[in-house]
């Protein structure tokens, strides 16, 4: 990764334009090819980028208050140009491969849990097979209930609309299936959101809020005071 401190103005032109007037900036070159454009506030968030598979072009202008400007252009013809006046400070480095980010508590550590404990949606429930693949991709947990139908298991740690959304396309294409339809859908997360909720009823899906400790056997609602 390459850090470069510096005074610059940057020129974006695609499906829309956009223009940074000169100021002092930090521009992230990364080993895949990325390029980003950050102040110093807004947490995360580049004020400007562009995202692999771009090339680089770096040239030297000649009269000009600029003393290098790189330009970017990706697969769409978009171009991002950073006109660099001066360098305050510019290192690279060698990150190496990141192992990614760990979680405790994520969607496939409570697929796992809920897996195991299918009485978590009722009595006489039964796994199926846990990443159930669809033409669109897999639904991550496939149960048969107490009366022997299909019910199809959609595990967020957070429950958004999104997640409804997509419970929603598994379920139109695994009722098609006339080996499985009838197919019902559970939205199941440590959390759903109302909106989620209410968006769930009224495409058939029960929601089933998640007490992750309960499931990793750290708490006993027996043992509680209140």
């Amino acid at each position: 990764m390459r850090l470069l401190v510096a005074r610059c103005q940057v020129d974006y032109a695609g499906r829309l334009t956009a223009h940074l007037p000169l100021a002092t900036r930090l521009i992230l070159s990364k080993a895949d090819g990325s390029v980003s454009i950050h102040a110093d506030d807004r947490a995360y968030k580049p004020l400007n980028w562009m995202n692999p598979p771009c090339t680089l072009t770096v040239t030297t202008p000649e009269d000009s208050d600029f003393t290098e400007v790189w330009e970017l252009r990706n697969k769409d013809a978009d171009t991002l140009v950073i006109s660099i006046a001066e360098v305050l400070h510019d290192s690279s480095h060698e990150l190496g491969v990141d192992p990614g980010l760990v979680k405790d508590g994520v969607e496939a550590h409570l697929q796992a849990l809920l897996a195991e404990h299918p009485e978590t949606f009722g009595q006489g429930w039964n796994l199926v097979q846990r990443e159930y693949l669809t033409p669109i991709g897999p639904v991550d947990l496939l149960f048969r209930d107490a009366d022997g139908g299909y019910v199809a298991v959609e595990v967020k740690r957070r429950g958004e609309i999104d997640g409804v959304e997509q419970l929603t396309r598994y379920l139109a294409l695994m009722n098609a299936d006339p080996l499985l339809a009838p197919v019902r859908g559970v939205f199941a997360a440590q959390l759903i959101k109302p909106q989620a909720k209410t968006l769930a009823g009224t495409r058939g899906i029960a929601c089933v809020s998640v007490d992750y400790d309960l499931l990793r056997g750290l708490d006993n609602a027996e043992d509680r005071l209140f």
